[in-house]
C-alpha cells in the first residue's frame, strides 16, 4: 500500500467521525425530546444544575409544577428552598408581598 491510499484512509475516517458529530450536534440542537428534564407522563425533573465550586452544586427539582433548590455536596445534601411556585417569575419571588387594605 502506498502513501495515497493511507492518506484516503485516513480522510475517509475523519469524515465519517465529522459526520457522527454532525448527527449527535443536530439531534441535541433540533429535537426537544432528546434534551434531558422534563419528560411527559413524568412528575419530577431536575431544571437546572449550577456548579458552585468542585464539590458543591445547586440543582432546582420540579415535582407536580413545585421547585425545590438542593445544595448538593460530597457527603451532604441541604434543602435551600421549598415548594416554590414554579409558575411565578423569578422577579416575582424578589417582589415584597402586597398589603390588603
Amino acid at each position: 500500500m502506498d502513501l495515497a491510499t493511507y492518506f484516503k484512509f485516513v480522510a475517509s475516517l475523519l469524515l465519517v467521525l465529522a459526520l457522527f458529530a454532525l448527527a449527535a450536534w443536530a439531534v441535541k440542537r433540533y429535537l426537544p425530546a432528546a434534551r434531558v428534564g422534563a419528560r411527559p407522563g413524568r412528575r419530577l425533573s431536575v431544571t437546572e444544575v449550577v456548579m458552585l465550586d468542585t464539590r458543591r452544586r445547586l440543582v432546582l427539582v420540579r415535582r407536580d409544577e413545585v421547585e425545590h433548590l438542593i445544595l448538593l455536596g460530597q457527603s451532604s445534601e441541604t434543602v435551600i428552598e421549598r415548594g416554590i411556585d414554579g409558575q411565578k417569575s423569578f422577579v416575582q419571588h424578589l417582589a415584597p408581598p402586597t398589603e390588603s387594605p
